[in-house]
């Protein structure tokens, strides 16, 4: 049965999905399943994953998977809807903003490796959704990220309603050896809300 009433805590699970070319095992996925434990975490693919495709689902049909994977946690974990965060890699983080900017209940949003633009094409930005997001945000990047520099994020960010953490790491798109230093600051992040 869901919790009610104010001592219930703000987050009570966590949703993780995968950047475009991963699938839900992806190696800082799993890190940060296994930091944020106790914590119930569903690590899920999208449909185009589950089908064996390459080629990454429309928003609306990533929306729609996610709609129905986080009603799904919200039944196993019983907690409210408003208690799920969401988040994930690059594509799979995007598609998280975009649901919860499209009324999807939840806590939080967790977003690694934000896609803000394709690399290369500065002017293709995906943020039209940013001023729809009201939850707070915790966004982990690589300086280096061919996806977006922490001067283009700072150009945008301000649309986003909600509080913003930024955590800016070295590297690039998929900063690896960063694992531990990300799964703690999810944990972190995800525990004082």
């Amino acid at each position: 049965m869901p919790r009610s009433g104010k001592s219930r805590p703000r987050a009570g699970a966590l949703l993780l999905t995968p950047g475009a070319g991963a699938n839900r095992d992806q190696h800082t996925l799993v890190a940060v399943e296994q930091a944020v434990a106790p914590l119930p975490c569903a690590r899920i693919d999208f449909p185009y994953r589950q089908r064996g495709s390459r080629v990454p689902d429309k928003p609306p049909v990533a929306v729609a998977h996610l709609r129905a994977e986080a009603a799904a946690l919200v039944t196993t974990a019983g907690i409210d809807a408003d208690q799920v965060v969401l988040g994930g890699r690059s594509y799979g983080g995007r598609m998280c903003s975009m649901a919860v900017a499209e009324g999807l209940p939840a806590a939080g949003l967790v977003l690694l490796s934000y896609p803000l633009h394709p690399p290369g094409k500065p002017d293709a930005l995906r943020v039209q959704h940013f001023s729809d997001i009201s939850v707070p945000v915790l966004m982990i990047s690589g300086r280096a990220d061919p996806f977006g520099s922490p001067d283009e994020f700072d150009a945008h960010i301000g649309a986003i309603r909600g509080a913003v953490t930024q955590v800016w790491l070295p590297g690039g798109h998929d900063p690896r050896r960063a694992d531990p230093t990300i799964a703690e600051t999810v944990r972190s992040w995800i525990a004082a809300l």
